[in-house]
């Protein structure tokens, strides 16, 4: 990293996101695009962005994983080599954007009713995440959560996709 480029922003994305990445239909499995232009599947572009590894750190922890590969394997009838060969390139993805997987999150948030969503929330606390990305109402109506804003696949690719257009039109 040159002294003048900024570390990318820690970011956590909830179970929803990466299990419509590639159930959500649109989804080009192992190529993602990323914004500019977008698909058609923003959870695919949130996944593209990640691949970038320009801007935005992704953080994972064991829940998010188990539970999407739960998701996959119990409610879309994948095989369990399908799930994991998924799990793996997220894990790929995390980690070449310089976030990763944290094996231990320690339990310290109870603010929303859904247990599963404070363990989302634990993640982003652990991390220092600036941004979480969920399609959960639960969690949505908790944005800014303490002071982290939490939005919706469209809307965190809309300004990815902005920003990005702004950027390249500066830089002629």
């Amino acid at each position: 990293m040159s002294p003048v480029e900024a570390a990318p922003t820690a970011t956590v994305y909830d179970v929803n996101v990466l299990v419509t990445a590639v159930a959500g239909g649109n989804s080009p499995f192992r190529s993602w695009p990323s914004p500019p232009p977008v698909s058609g599947n923003a959870c695919a572009d949130c996944v593209g962005i990640i691949v970038d590894a320009a801007e935005f750190a992704l953080w994972l922890s064991p829940h998010i994983l188990a539970n999407v590969k739960r998701v996959l394997e119990d409610l879309f009838k994948w095989d369990q080599a399908q799930a994991d060969a998924y799990l793996d390139i997220i894990i790929a993805a995390a980690e070449h954007s310089r976030g990763g997987l944290l094996e231990d999150v320690p339990r310290s948030v109870h603010e929303c009713p859904d247990h599963e969503d404070n363990l989302i929330l634990d993640l982003a606390a652990e991390v220092g995440a600036m941004l979480i990305v969920s399609n959960d109402s639960d969690l949505l109506t908790m944005s800014p959560w303490r002071g982290t804003p939490i939005l919706m696949p469209t809307a965190f690719t809309a300004k990815v996709d902005a920003m990005r257009r702004h950027a390249r039109r500066r830089s002629r």
